[in-house]
């Protein structure tokens, strides 16, 4: 393979024509403005001609469709590994999706515990095994040399048959002793005096009687007696030395129980062989709600913490543990959240002094013919945790299994830190290291992997879709690194979302790891920490759209200053940069979030200003999104409207909510789940365009009306794609092909439609525009289209020039996604409504150049009387900012306190926050 990656031609999209040479085995950074043609040249070419050459190498059945897949439209490409790309893509909102699922870590565990687990009986703790005759006499010569043995096997009577005729039974099988009550009895004078009832327990029959010796004939007899014992009918064996047994069983058992053989499958909560079977996986229920039972947890059980006891029918309950709590130690005067788990487990069971949660719910279900108590009960019905499992989403048996003292379910809820060090000290026999050695290697490889991104905070049980965007993309990164692939290419669409400036280094050292191993790294990157690590730098622009396209520098850092029209050096250099308000704007109303205690929050109380843009910032993993998706928008949102999801775990809202009339949480969730669902569609601009072309002589003509112009209804669009401009194509073992519809050629209307024209332009002409050249195009008819480019400047405003009207939804990035949503807004008339925004990173994939029209978005809504509140880790918007709420210090449980409350002024002198170190650098000071 040459050392180099060639491009000759490259005409994707937006390139114009470029000619470029990529080194191998280097980390390079891909940047420039957004819209320039960064992941175009990263993903649409090079990758997309690394997976055309990786499929013609396929068979018959895939060749067979290689005539209708488009390639990248360049001369000359040549040097490419086999490529791996890492876009930018929202985690799995699948409920059983979990960190442990999703980076694959969870499958190993399974393998692992299937193969090296122990079966500890939950009776005697004793571990549960199955024995051979191998065993039996490994453990025969481990008494040492002439150690005196009786092999014997336990009596068991068959079903009608008497204690008699097992004797007999045995007479005749040449067996003539038994030991009872251990002693050694011959059989003729047992049978004599033998109660006819006996159930023959407590008696064990003799095989043999012998004296250990290690050569072969007692070796031989050794095993046949053994294996004559197993064969007995009670598949056990006993071993009688010095008047102690030893039972060993040829069967899965122990304590009396049946335990199942533990197989994959027995792990996974997705396989009905491994679900609790009372949740089927899930972990959680319908039935009573905790939330609902106890909805102000700072409140103590005396000061009515438990809703259902407050009223005057139900007090009873209440005062009954109330006047019997000195009895058995209850703290009745201690705040509901700081009970520890036995404590709430005591309410809910109850002990023979006060009747527990769970009786007082079944009394009210004994009582149904009662609507009262119906709708009491509904009250508090809600999704729970399992009853059965706790939470743990497997069936018993699995959990029964243990490796290194610990069952699957203890494992995967601990950190990903914690794990690292528990596999680090798990001793392990011969045996188990040969049989588990590849496994632990994987398990500890990815969760390394995930330690080094920054994640060392997260569980293996956490759900996916309660991940920040950041860390859907950091655990895509260590799913994909732990393949430990060498010689390949790996395309990495910006990876230090979401990641505090004070990680970023350690994301560096990990793609540093990866080049080190052989690999070409590529990343679309904005971070000026990654750029200034990389080898080699591709600079794309110098604007965006049709204004940006071509190489504006390739080479390293030193000399990326000299390059001339990139707005990249000139902000690294120093040349430009986004000043810092000469002022912060007061504020005086807020709305106050009261003892938040969801996920790793510690109790904190926090102050959101009103009119103002307010940073949550601190270290990935420090509280941010769970203080602003989990409370303060469900909160708001329960208040405002009524209705909602409901909030994580906190006391209550205060302060001035009257003042808001609504709130947004703009996240980087897809704009629209179908491929027809486009940006000019959500901003309702394309309704609009659809009414002008409804209004052209040629439709009026042919009773064309405007429902013919949309791709959703039937009518004018296309049938054979069904406006989609596209047809699916499902591979076998394989992700599926997207090719152009045949019949419209990708245009996605019918062809009376398509001859509707507005300045010789069709209604698939005008999809194909940018949003730049669509203003541009429209403009020259401003009075006329004045709604129309209304809409369109607010894409523009916020950066989103460069996208296509009919761009899918489903393409565009996190980052842009969340812009469309903000443009929406800007396009909305909330005349005296004032809103307050929340917004998830919203410089995902913007270059610092662009950050500038993003505040000045930011800035309009304030005018124009709204609240704007921001997750962010970017330090050019967090000194923009008004106020700050920093939480820390560090990730998962060492952080979910507020460091800091303050101006960005104010922060930069704070020595315990992470956040004001990287502010003292852009020399945010007094």
């Amino acid at each position: 393979m040459e050392n180099k990656i060639y491009i000759k031609g490259a005409r994707v999209h937006n390139l114009q024509n470029i000619e470029l040479e990529i080194p191998h085995e280097k980390l390079i950074v891909v940047t420039g403005l957004s819209g320039s043609g960064k992941s175009t040249l990263a993903f649409d070419t090079i990758f997309a001609e690394g997976q055309r050459r990786y499929v013609e190498s396929l068979s018959a059945y895939a060749r067979q469709f290689l005539g209708r897949i488009s390639k990248p439209d360049v001369d000359l490409i040549t040097g490419i590994a086999p490529a791996i790309a890492i876009e930018q893509k929202v985690s799995s909102r699948n409920p059983r999706s979990t960190v442990g699922t999703v980076t694959e870590i969870y499958d190993y565990l399974k393998l692992l515990y299937a193969r090296v687990g122990k079966t500890i009986s939950p009776i005697s703790g004793v571990e549960v095994r199955c024995y051979n005759t191998d065993d039996v006499v490994e453990y025969l010569l481990s008494l040492g040399e002439g150690a005196r043995v009786v092999v014997a096997v336990p009596m068991l009577l068959d079903k009608g048959e008497s204690i008699i005729e097992k004797l007999l039974t045995l007479v005749k099988d040449g067996i003539v002793r038994l030991v009872v009550e251990d002693k050694m009895v011959l059989i003729d004078d047992f049978i004599k005096e033998v109660d006819l009832e006996h159930t023959g327990e407590d008696i064990y029959i003799v095989i043999d009687r012998l004296r250990v010796v290690n050569d072969d004939d007692t070796l031989t007899r050794m095993r046949e007696s053994v294996s004559q014992a197993f064969g007995y009918g009670t598949s056990s064996c006993v071993i009688i030395h010095e008047g102690e047994k030893r039972l060993f069983n040829s069967n899965f058992t122990a304590d009396g129980i049946e335990f199942e053989r533990p197989h994959e499958h027995l792990f996974s909560f997705n396989n009905p062989l491994g679900a609790c079977p009372k949740c089927e996986g899930w972990g959680k229920v319908t039935g009573i709600d905790e939330d609902l039972v106890v909805p102000d947890k700072s409140r103590t059980i005396f000061d009515n913490a438990i809703a259902c006891w407050r009223g005057d029918t139900m007090r009873w309950f209440r005062d009954q543990l109330v006047m019997n709590a000195h009895k058995f130690d209850f703290p009745i005067h201690t705040p509901y959240y700081t009970l520890t788990e036995e404590q709430r487990r005591l309410l809910w069971l109850g002990n023979e002094y006060f009747e527990g949660l769970n009786s007082f719910f079944e009394m009210l279900d004994s009582q149904r013919h009662k609507i009262q108590y119906r709708v009491m009960k509904a009250r508090y019905t809600g999704k729970s945790i399992c009853p059965e499992c706790e939470g743990k989403r497997l069936r018993p048996e699995a959990l029964y299994v243990q490796f290194g003292g610990k069952n699957i379910a203890e494992v995967v809820r601990m950190t990903v830190d914690e794990t690292i060090e528990f596999f680090g000290g798990v001793q392990l026999n011969d045996h188990e290291k040969k049989s588990a050695e590849r496994l632990l290697i994987e398990v500890q490889n990815r969760l390394r992997y995930l330690s080094d991104v920054g994640l060392g905070y997260l569980t293996l049980d956490r759900a996916s879709n309660t991940l920040s965007g950041g860390e859907s993309q950091r655990i895509n990164l260590a799913t994909s690194l732990g393949s430990n692939l060498t010689g390949s290419l790996y395309i990495l669409d910006e990876p230090s979302i979401g990641l505090h400036p004070r990680d970023t280094h350690r994301l560096i050292e990990v793609l540093k790891q990866l080049r080190d191993m052989g690999n070409t790294v590529i990343v679309v990157e904005h971070e000026e920490e990654v750029i200034r690590s990389a080898d080699f730098i591709v600079d794309i622009g110098p604007e965006a759209g049709k204004n940006g396209g071509r190489v504006v520098y390739s080479g390293d850092l030193e000399h990326l200053p000299t390059a001339e029209n990139s707005y990249t050096a000139d902000y690294l250099s120093g040349r430009r940069e986004i000043a810092v308000p000469q002022s912060v704007r007061g504020w005086s109303n807020f709305i106050k979030l009261n003892g938040c205690r969801h996920n790793n929050l510690k109790n904190i109380t926090v102050k959101i200003p009103l009119g103002v843009m307010t940073c949550i910032t601190g270290v990935s993993g420090s509280g941010k999104s769970s203080l602003a998706r989990d409370i303060l928008y469900p909160a708001l949102h329960r208040q405002l409207a009524d209705t909602g999801d409901h909030p994580g775990d906190f006391d209550g809202l205060s302060g001035d909510t009257s003042l808001l009339k609504g709130v947004e949480m703009v996240d980087q969730n897809p704009i629209g789940k179908s491929s027809r669902s486009n940006p000019a569609i959500y901003i309702k601009a394309w309704d609009e365009i659809r009414k002008l072309f409804a209004e052209q002589p040629y439709a009026k003509h042919n009773n064309i009306s405007a429902s013919h112009f949309s791709f959703n209804s039937a009518g004018g669009r296309c049938e054979v794609c069904q406006g989609e401009g596209a047809i699916k194509v499902p591979m076998q073992f394989m992700a599926d092909i997207t090719l152009t519809c045949e019949a419209c050629n990708g245009k996605r209307f019918k062809d009376d439609v398509l001859e509707v024209k507005y300045r010789d332009k069709s209604c698939s002409d005008i999809l194909d525009m940018s949003v730049d050249e669509a203003i541009a195009f429209f403009s020259e008819d401003a009075k006329e289209c004045r709604r129309i480019i209304e809409r369109l400047q607010t894409l523009s405003d916020v950066g989103l020039g460069y996208i296509k009207l009919g761009q899918p939804s489903s393409t565009l990035s996190g980052g842009e996604s969340q812009r469309v949503k903000l443009a929406s807004y800007l396009a909305k008339e909330f005349s005296d409504k004032h809103m307050m925004f929340i917004f998830d990173e919203p410089t995902t994939g913007l270059h610092i150049h662009d950050i500038n029209r993003l505040l000045r978005a930011f800035n309009a809504l304030i005018e124009a009387g709204h609240t704007i509140v921001i997750v962010e880790h970017n330090m050019e918007v967090i000194k923009c900012a008004d106020h700050i709420i920093d939480l820390g210090p560090e990730a998962g449980t060492d952080g979910g306190n507020i460091v800091f409350e303050g101006t960005p002024k104010e922060l930069a002198k704070c020595e315990q926050s992470h956040t004001a170190k990287f502010l003292r650098k852009l020399k945010i000071k007094n």
